[in-house]
């Protein structure tokens, strides 16, 4: 029996075990309303994702990120504080929200974007009587905006 899972591990482990590996980790586990609701790290969706981060005027530093492989969207705030939400929305379909628990950034869960058209926006929402000093910050785009 051991030498059975000795062989097994040497054949995982030489190079094409671990690019097979690579590769199957890789790939989404889902696509469109598979996706929804799940974490998009652990679905191998941000492998793919592209981003919309507005430059100007953006005090949370809010994005929309979009998996185009995925079919899906989720957002993510990087300079919020405890108790700040992020929200992402597609019209028509669902709403996710996450809270910073700690640190100063956050990603909501992803949201299915399956028609290949889509508008979607994501919010910056500040605790009330926290420690941010920006107000509301919302974003929206479309599969046409100019994703990076």
């Amino acid at each position: 029996m051991s030498a059975a899972v000795g062989a097994v591990a040497g054949a995982v482990l030489t190079p094409l075990g671990e690019h097979w590996i690579k590769t199957l980790l890789d790939e989404p586990t889902c696509p469109g309303e598979a996706c929804e609701g799940k974490n998009p790290q652990n679905q191998g969706c941000a492998e793919d994702a592209r981003t919309f981060k507005p430059t100007v005027g953006n005090p949370a530093v809010l994005q929309i990120r979009y998996s185009e492989e995925c079919e899906a969207v989720w957002a993510r705030i990087e300079q919020g504080n405890k108790g700040d939400l992020v929200t992402v929305a597609v019209t028509g379909g669902t709403k996710r929200t996450a809270e910073i628990e700690y640190g100063n950034d956050k990603f909501t869960n992803m949201v299915a974007t399956t028609d290949g058209e889509f508008e979607v926006s994501a919010c910056a929402v500040p605790k009330s009587n926290g420690e941010s000093t920006y107000e509301t910050y919302c974003v929206r785009a479309t599969e046409a905006t100019a994703w990076r």
